[in-house]
């Protein structure tokens, strides 16, 4: 028996184009192409079902040099390609402006929330700040992505952060058309809707081993996790050299390597 009231709820969701807050709302497959934001790295792209879900908290995780900022950059500059704007919550004040442009962001669309350095013992504020700044920037709607960059904050202090931090930022943003990423170490966020991409890195030499050997690049392993999508994979991409751009700073290395 059709529930014609569920019925009129839903299609007043979709006529205000807030059918994302439906948890029927979402194909399993993938999602279509203006509920996702790409990052331009075909092979990734292939995975996540087109980008990185609009409307969700998404994470990219990993250690230090793993590529986690190279592959934000990424996103952003394939946003800002799109024609749209992007920000980007900078905790520590730690974003290297030339690295951006390098990238290929369009620094004339990027929203720049700059924090600036603190001692350990005033972690707490720092990242409190940092939060209320993603929030005033994602109740302002109209950017394509926005990141925050918790990479430099103390675990311990993102542990202290109660569990809701998360759940208020991702009803924020719920029917919206902004993908929200954490920037980060290990997964914190655990969002239903969102992706978690988990970067782990393999330098790559030229040359036998000795003082002569130079950095030909990186090797990226990324792997996708979605609670919601049960989609757990793994994509290898490869991060270029200065010397061997212009285009983009990663690449897509291989498709899928497995999905379970």
């Amino acid at each position: 028996m059709v529930n014609h009231a569920l019925a009129a709820v839903e299609a007043a969701l979709r006529a205000r184009k807030l059918d994302r807050t439906l948890t029927t709302a979402l194909p399993v497959a993938g999602y279509a192409e203006t509920a996702v934001a790409g990052t331009a790295v075909e092979s990734l792209d292939r995975c996540l079902g087109g980008g990185l879900p609009r409307g969700q908290l998404s994470e990219i995780v990993g250690p230090r040099s793993s590529g986690r900022t190279a592959l934000l950059l990424q996103l952003l500059a394939a946003a800002t390609e799109r024609g749209e704007l992007v920000a980007i919550v900078d905790t520590y004040d730690c974003l290297d402006v030339a690295s951006v442009a390098a990238a290929g962001v369009a620094l004339d669309r990027l929203l720049w929330v700059r924090g600036r350095t603190a001692p350990l013992s005033l972690a707490d504020q720092a990242i409190e700040r940092a939060l209320k700044a993603l929030n005033l920037v994602l109740q302002a709607r109209g950017f394509g992505v926005v990141a925050i960059d918790a990479t430099d904050v103390p675990i311990a202090a993102l542990h202290r952060l109660p569990f809701t931090t998360w759940l208020r930022i991702q009803r924020t943003i719920e029917g919206s058309e902004t993908a929200c990423v954490l920037l980060g170490t290990r997964p914190l966020a655990r969002s239903a809707g969102g992706l978690t991409l988990s970067l782990t890195c393999h330098p790559q030499w030229d040359g036998a081993a000795g003082r002569s050997r130079r950095l030909a690049g990186t090797e990226i392993s990324v792997r996708v996790i979605s609670p919601r999508r049960r989609l757990d994979a793994e994509v290898a991409l490869r991060a270029v050299p200065p010397d061997e751009r212009p285009g983009p700073i990663v690449k897509g290395r291989s498709p899928v390597a497995h999905t379970s």
